[in-house]
Formats: structure tokens, sequence, C-alpha cells
């Protein structure tokens, strides 16, 4: 991920804002960056495991909130399946 709100290995604070990472900066790019959905929840599992690596304490729910769970309400925008949808006139609607 590019930009400024990343993790600070290993405390996994975010280096920009200090908040815990992924901030809600972090969240939105992160989303962005993948188009959200499955592509954003597996990078987000990876994201995971080496967090799990670096540290070895919190509660497992918490973890999963921080890491996972947000991810089913990411903010990216959602492309309908196959792209734009057709106008009538054959020009491509705006998603």
């Amino acid at each position: 991920m590019s930009g400024e709100h990343q993790a600070a290995r290993p405390s996994w604070d975010c280096a920009a804002c200090a908040r815990p990472w992924p901030c809600d900066p972090a969240q939105e790019r992160l989303a962005t960056d993948t188009g959200g959905g499955t592509r954003l929840a597996v990078l987000m599992w990876t994201y995971l495991e080496t967090y799990c690596s670096d540290r070895h304490d919190g509660p497992l729910g918490e973890v999963f909130e921080r890491f996972i769970a947000w991810t089913r309400r990411s903010r990216a925008p959602r492309m309908p399946i196959g792209g734009p949808t057709p106008t009538r006139s054959g020009e491509r609607a705006q998603a």
C-alpha cells in the first residue's frame, strides 16, 4: 500500500497517525486499491497472520475485528459484474 498510513512494525500502529493500523484512512485506501470484496479480505488476512507473528497478545476477537470484520463493510465502490451496464444507445453507462 502506498501512502503514509502504513503499519509501523512491530507495534502495528499507523506510522502517520499512531492509531491502531489499519486506521480509517488506511482502510479506505486498502478498500479502494483492492476494489473491496474478496481481494480486500484475503489481503487483510495476510496482514492478520503477520500481525500474529509479530505480536503474541490481544484477544482474538479484537484482532479479527481490527483486520477482517471491517472488510465486509468496506467503502470501496462496487462495479457491476461484467463492468458498466450498456445503455440503449450502445454507450456505456456510468457505474
